[in-house]
């Protein structure tokens, strides 16, 4: 059974075509920048992956390891195994912090230095394009409505509406009701 506030909500929000959603266009877009990146980088043994981490990698003084991470949004492991790899490739090295022996800094090899510079050439190129084809104007609110869904996603209370919504059809018939249309 639907409340009268949950059967108002879904008359006033059409079902939406995966198209039309917010979260399908940006994972599609950046789909299509990181293939983008992987084949141009596939000639210098460079992933989109690998090259953002090289670019995170401050190139005087290295950066701590556990810095790398968030400033990607990747998880922990996940760079622990990309870091281990460029390791094995010599892109990058380990030393430990000289001001916190507790910490490790990743540096940068000569060859992780080139690596990088091909990783920096590459996105500077790819956003000088975009700039040419897109007016200012357009990129600057562009950029505004990207940090308005940053915004609404880092809403630590973005789903308490549809999870009171679950809770009480959980509780009224022990399952969910089937809203799609």
């Amino acid at each position: 059974m639907h409340n009268k506030y949950f059967v108002s909500l879904i008359l006033l929000v059409p079902t939406m075509k995966r198209e039309e959603t917010v979260d399908y266009n940006i994972k599609a877009l950046w789909h299509g920048i990181s293939r983008m990146y992987n084949q141009f980088g596939v000639e210098y043994d460079i992933t989109a992956s690998t090259g953002f981490v090289l670019l995170n990698i401050d190139v005087e003084d290295g950066t701590p390891a556990t810095k790398i991470a968030p400033l990607l949004g990747m998880e922990s492991r996940s760079l622990t195994r990309m870091l281990k790899a460029m390791e094995e490739k010599g892109w990058v090295y380990r030393k430990k912090d000289p001001t916190d022996g507790r910490s490790v800094r990743i540096l940068l090899s000569d060859l992780g230095k080139e690596k990088r510079e091909l990783s920096r050439r590459a996105v500077r190129e790819f956003n000088n394009k975009v700039r040419s084809i897109i007016p200012e104007e357009k990129l600057n609110v562009f950029f505004e409505v990207l940090g308005q869904i940053n915004d609404t996603v880092e809403d630590p209370k973005i789903f308490y509406k549809v999870a009171q919504e679950i809770s009480e059809e959980f509780a009224s018939n022990g399952t969910l009701n089937n809203t799609s249309r």
